[in-house]
């Protein structure tokens, strides 16, 4: 039990729970008019992509383990805490990720396949192995890869990519910046100690919180645009602003600079802000059938 309890914890679950809430979220609204999702795709397709996120967050544990022994909010992990070897853990991540894209291949298609292979090698690879540790610019630029599952979700209804599913990929694109440079404030310390470039260690808290600030503005026009190109009604448009009003009110909060614990609060915000937003867009979506 407490071996397997060791291979879950190399997956983030949590994390994982959200990316395939998403890519959920993209498959519903690809359906045009909304209906269900037939069963194979819903159980199949959440399944891969979900696989393929746990693959990719295990080579990120595998990856980082040497400054994660070093951080405290990482230390708990199971490779510093010597639950499981390198090489165990990487043969885990490595056969999950290739079940991930048999499940895909076969039971989905080669598209959400392919794509959601980019999306783990973008992750995994480009930010864990380079990006994170070349840039402050680097939640940025790998920022797009945690981006992409409502683009999976669509396609792997539709094997095509649509112009929707890129406002969605939009939405939290822009909303990772201000998501992780609020956790990173709260840690910048320990960022430092593992030579880390994150935002708040290279450019200072100040320039941090101002960056926070103008991607929240940038989020709340973001989030608008599904109401904009008529992908979603008013119902959706209100919650938008109102959830961005919220993000705004922390975002603010954070630059007045008065209160070191806004910035964790302002990152558990974001959590319940993104979820919230993809509730409203499903819940919008389908609102038509309730009324």
């Amino acid at each position: 039990m407490n071996l397997l309890k060791s291979y879950l914890g190399l997956c983030k679950l949590k994390v994982v729970a959200l990316i395939v809430f998403t890519a959920m979220v993209g498959m519903f609204m690809a359906t045009t008019p909304p209906g269900m999702v037939p069963w194979d795709v819903l159980l199949f397709g959440n399944l891969g992509i979900g696989m393929a996120a746990s693959a990719a967050a295990a080579i990120n544990h595998v990856l980082d383990a040497r400054e994660d022994a070093k951080m405290a909010r990482t230390s708990k992990r199971p490779l510093p805490q010597g639950d499981l070897n390198e090489r165990n853990a990487l043969v885990f991540a490595l056969s999950l990720g290739a079940l991930s894209m048999l499940i895909l291949v076969v039971f989905i298609n080669t598209l959400t396949a392919v794509l959601t292979f980019l999306s783990l090698v973008g992750y995994a690879v480009v930010y864990t192995m380079y990006l994170k540790r070349a840039t402050p610019q680097n939640i940025v630029i790998g920022g797009a890869a945690g981006a992409a599952p409502p683009i999976l979700g669509w396609t792997a209804l539709t094997d095509t990519v649509d112009p929707h599913a890129l406002l969605l990929f939009l939405i939290i694109f822009i909303w990772t910046p201000p998501h992780f440079w609020a956790l990173a404030i709260h840690r910048r310390d320990e960022y430092a100690k593992v030579d880390i470039p994150m935002l708040p260690v290279t450019h200072g808290i100040p320039f941090t919180r101002l960056q926070i600030l103008l991607y929240t503005l940038m989020l709340i026009i973001v989030s608008v645009l599904p109401f904009v190109f008529r992908m979603s009604g008013l119902f959706y448009l209100i919650g938008a602003l109102l959830l961005g009003g919220g993000f705004l009110y922390y975002a603010i909060q954070l630059m007045k600079g008065h209160d070191e614990s806004v910035a964790m609060k302002t990152f558990g915000y974001s959590i319940w802000y993104l979820m919230a937003m993809f509730t409203l867009l499903l819940v919008d979506h389908y609102l038509p059938l309730l009324i």
